[in-house]
């Protein structure tokens, strides 16, 4: 299995990029968001990467961080997603806006992806709903990107600035540690996903404690 690919970027597309890899070009396919984001031609680039293996076809999908990666691998396992309708969906909202939708059961914001239809996208919510939350409570500590290549040549080339591993947002970071505490106090993790996400809707840049205090609002028996 090809977890990580590190190499110099040879060209780039909407929809993959190829990666030179100590004399051998690998074509790594990636969502939109994510080659928006990609440095130019001629830099260093490392991606998260899960490999396709068919009889007849082996492709590669990269992602920024490891929590895109792990959202793919839950979102392929919906019948009817394969891994480019995955990024489809990756692509449009993002890891965040993903888990988000789901715990909010917000299968429009699903359908937005290109190619999946209002039948797959509540399929999605449906399937997911239990499953997510387990994904977003592990955000905070894998939203580091896959690190800064190391390129060895044989001619001395100009030092291109190395990509920093990135500390989780504070958003993603405050709202796995919330969903933590909500299930560490006995809270069915799907209602707690949905109570935090609510809340995180409603103060994109709230801490922890103010998004636990909003969850647990929501979480209390209605009189």
């Amino acid at each position: 299995m090809i977890g990580r690919i590190a190499g110099v970027i040879l060209h780039r597309a909407t929809d993959h990029v190829l990666i030179d890899v100590r004399g051998v070009g690998y074509i790594v396919h990636v969502s939109e968001r994510t080659a928006a984001g990609l440095p130019p031609v001629g830099q260093a680039l490392a991606l998260y990467t899960d490999l396709l293996v068919r009889e007849d076809l082996l492709q590669l999908f990269g992602f920024p961080t490891l929590l895109e990666k792990e959202w793919h691998k839950l979102l392929t396992s919906v019948q009817g997603i394969g891994a480019k309708a995955s990024l489809a969906v990756l692509g449009t909202l993002g890891a965040e806006g993903l888990g988000r939708a789901i715990a909010l059961g917000d299968w429009s914001a699903v359908r937005k992806a290109p190619g999946v239809g209002p039948k797959l996208a509540q399929r999605v919510v449906l399937e997911l709903k239990d499953k997510a939350p387990s994904v977003m409570a592990m955000g905070g500590a894998l939203t580091v990107d896959a690190g800064a290549p190391v390129i060895e040549t044989d001619t001395p080339a100009p030092a291109a600035p190395a990509p920093v591993a990135k500390a989780p947002p504070a958003s993603a970071a405050a709202q796995s540690e919330a969903l933590s505490a909500l299930t560490n106090l006995g809270y069915n993790p799907s209602e707690a996903a949905s109570a935090v996400a609510q809340a995180a809707a409603a103060e994109p840049e709230a801490a922890m404690p103010a998004l636990i205090r909003a969850a647990l609002r929501s979480l209390a028996p209605k009189e």
